[in-house]
């Protein structure tokens, strides 16, 4: 499938749809470990629009951890974080997940399965290759490579009603993880799935705006305009005219070559060789 009709499925699968998005420590080489913490996960059921949480700090209130003490329980925190939401993918084997680029072991599903495997040394649920579908190259199949400039999340937001005030960057995040602002760090987790929301349905209805777009765009935006419905309309309108005529055409034209009825006297009538006198 290309990517309109990717779309296309997913607007019929809608109350199937998941949108996922996760923050995580860092993705540089300077975390405790070969591979860093994830720190919260946020999945959105696009039906309802129902927010699915997970979070380290979420966990740690459940555990009556005092903030200040979560850095010492990281371990901990994140195996039943990661456990939880494992459950949830468990639970949901039949549903579609959109996502940012979640897409290798530096960033994505597969990094959510490493830190499970690290932490529990079991194999978690795994949701299949083919019920993963990538927003940002949905979108660089219709609009082009270049719909918008590095780096593409922000920018697609400042020019698609703007940045949510919860929004973190990158290494706004990671400094966020540093001050232990956990919540912080998820509630932006959480703007960027309802942001991945808005790009789908936008993508939906065509109002996607971009700062560049490649010809197909161009060309289909140009026929969704208001002249071009309007010329559609009329070109209906002509259409249906030009049925109406011909079928009253067609008409008249069996009523004229009807043959009238004969006049021909009846060859066995007595009277027809009689002579006037």
């Amino acid at each position: 499938m290309n990517a309109t009709e990717r779309i296309r499925f997913l607007t019929k699968n809608i109350n199937s749809l998941l949108v996922v998005h996760y923050s995580c420590q860092n993705l540089n080489d300077n975390n405790e470990g070969y591979s860093p913490r994830i720190t919260s996960i946020a999945v959105l059921h696009v039906g309802s629009s129902t927010m699915h949480s997970y979070s380290i700090h979420l966990v740690a209130e459940f555990k009556k951890i005092p903030r200040d003490e979560i850095d010492g329980h990281y371990d901990e925190l994140e195996a039943v974080m990661l456990d939880d939401f494992y459950r949830f993918v468990q639970e949901h084997q039949d549903h579609y997940w959109l996502h940012w680029n979640m897409t290798n072991i530096n960033f994505g599903f597969e990094t959510l399965e490493h830190r499970y495997r690290v932490l529990m040394d079991r194999i978690p649920p795994k949701v299949d290759d083919s019920k993963k579908y990538n927003l940002p190259a949905m979108v660089s199949e219709i609009y082009g490579t270049d719909f918008v400039d590095h780096p593409k999340m922000s920018n697609l937001m400042d020019i698609n009603g703007g940045k949510s005030r919860d929004f973190l960057t990158g290494s706004e995040e990671v400094e966020a993880f540093t001050r232990k602002e956990y919540l912080k760090l998820h509630k932006s987790t959480m703007s960027k799935v309802y942001f991945f929301k808005s790009v789908f349905h936008k993508m939906q209805s065509r109002k996607l705006n971009t700062t560049r777009s490649n010809w197909r765009a161009k060309a289909n935006k140009m026929l969704e305009s208001i002249p071009a419905k309007v010329l559609a309309l009329v070109a209906v309108f002509c259409s249906v005219g030009q049925v109406a005529y011909s079928a009253y055409t067609t008409f008249t034209n069996e009523s004229v070559n009807v043959e009238p009825a004969s006049s021909e006297k009846d060859p066995e009538s007595p009277h027809q060789n009689q002579v006037d006198t």
